[in-house]
């Protein structure tokens, strides 16, 4: 081996591309998150299912919790 300097081939570099992945990443994965807020914040206006969801709950708790513990074991079981 001799000690020949590293020479530039004028590309991007390794750290340059990963950077750029990176912030491609960060972006899609900001988009991705506004876009479900705002899905969420749709689903939560009066009379929307989120809406009517979330009063049932408050209005029956001990069966929305029977419920979502009966999807539980359903869901649970199909995947496991």
């Amino acid at each position: 081996m001799t000690n020949e300097p590293v020479q530039d081939t004028g590309g991007p570099s390794t750290i340059n591309k990963a950077t750029e992945a990176v912030q491609a990443v960060t972006n899609t994965v900001r988009d991705t998150t506004r876009t479900l807020a705002n899905a969420i914040e749709s689903g939560r206006q009066p009379g929307r299912p989120l809406d009517r969801l979330a009063h049932w709950a408050r209005e029956a708790p001990l069966q929305a919790l029977s419920v979502a513990f009966l999807f539980g074991v359903l869901f649970g079981r199909r995947r496991g």
